[in-house]
């Protein structure tokens, strides 16, 4: 027993970020955390507060990813560590300066757990699809797309603004995307956006940036269908409010995808790479128990087998890993593949078959 509570507590040493989506939900693997769950309502607040104070230079940051140009960064570096003692004092995990090159560009969620007393009213729903997270820069007459570990394993052309050179316009129009591959529809959908045509967004709050891509998609002729100058869809991804009916209809809906999970964003949040308290991520079977909510009983929304088998899996795990934080050669997160193995691999340990990890 003292060996088994042992690998438990070390277990979640796995990602150094608090509630990280990589690993089990604490709840549902029956682990006592040793913070409050007011603690990431707390990093919520002083989130919010943050983004105010602090304005980062999105404009050339979006430009260096549109043309992979990252001279004088270094320097700029060497000015932003005289001003972190603001950072230190926030304490929270993403008062971070902007990264450079393409790797952590993404925005991160973790699992929710402090439900937010704001639920229904500051708070906006995606229904996730199955797939792989991916950073989509068009621009310079090509299309490429990076994993979260900023490899880029595909470039193409595409119907994007900058993303074929027909409609490139010499560099001037780019456009910078958050987005789930699944490689069996050839889709992209998108969850947000950065950049669209030159413009970034990543300074702007969730419900404009939601409501800018879905409106300038609109005006976009063919990024939906497949053809020569766009081999991939790109395809919206719609946004719910958070009270209670609208869930349970969404938890009810029939979608064009497999659905892999919720994601929880708060409507003020700016686009800050990295892991964010601000999203939360949830399975669709997890929602009576957290939420607290009477939800239609379907394939959605019943437990799976797996559930509790992920918990012995990332024991076993850990026994057999003594580096933390760990990215893997394909750009997957260490233990992503745990977050929802495929049932027919459940027998088989260790396994690499997962979904995503948003």
């Amino acid at each position: 027993m003292d060996e088994l509570s042992e690998a438990l507590a070390g277990s979640f040493s796995v990602s150094q970020e608090l509630n990280s989506t990589a690993a089990p939900h604490p709840r549902l693997a029956q682990y006592k955390t040793k913070y409050s769950s007011l603690d990431q309502a707390e990093r919520r607040e002083k989130l919010l507060k943050l983004q105010k104070l602090k304005r980062l230079d999105f404009v050339n940051h979006a430009r260096r990813l549109a043309e992979d140009d990252w001279t004088g960064t270094d320097s700029e570096e060497e000015k932003d560590g005289d001003n972190g003692s603001m950072d230190e004092e926030m304490d929270v995990e993403t008062a971070k300066k902007l990264p450079r090159r393409y790797a952590n560009q993404l925005m991160l969620s973790e699992w929710l757990i402090n439900v937010p007393p704001d639920l229904i009213q500051e708070w906006l729903l995606v229904v996730s699809p199955v797939g792989r997270r991916s950073l989509i820069v068009a621009s310079q007459g090509s299309t490429a797309a990076y994993t979260k570990s900023g490899l880029c394993v595909n470039r193409f052309p595409s119907l994007l603004p900058g993303g074929n050179r027909h409609n490139s316009a010499k560099g001037k129009d780019y456009t910078i995307l958050d987005c789930i591959y699944n490689e069996v529809a050839r889709t992209f959908f998108i969850l947000d956006v950065m950049c669209w045509r030159g413009h970034p967004v990543y300074d702007c709050q969730t419900d404009f940036r939601f409501y800018w891509i879905h409106s300038k998609l609109q005006e976009e002729e063919g990024l939906a269908e497949t053809s020569r100058r766009n081999p991939f869809k790109f395809v919206d991804l719609q946004s719910f409010s958070c009270s209670s009916e609208s869930i349970c209809d969404v938890l009810a809906m029939n979608f064009p995808f497999e659905v892999d999970g919720l994601l929880f964003y708060h409507k003020q949040t700016h686009y800050t790479p990295g892991s964010t308290p601000l999203v939360g991520w949830l399975r669709p079977y997890m929602v009576s128990d957290i939420l607290g909510i009477d939800v239609p009983m379907n394939p959605l929304t019943t437990k799976p087998a797996y559930a509790g088998h992920q918990l012995q899996q990332i024991i076993e795990h850990k026994k057999t890993k003594t580096k933390t934080n760990e990215t893997a050669e394909n750009g997957c997160y260490e233990l992503e593949h745990l977050s929802t193995p495929k049932e027919e691999a459940l027998g088989c340990q260790g396994t690499k078959a997962g979904r995503m990890e948003c």
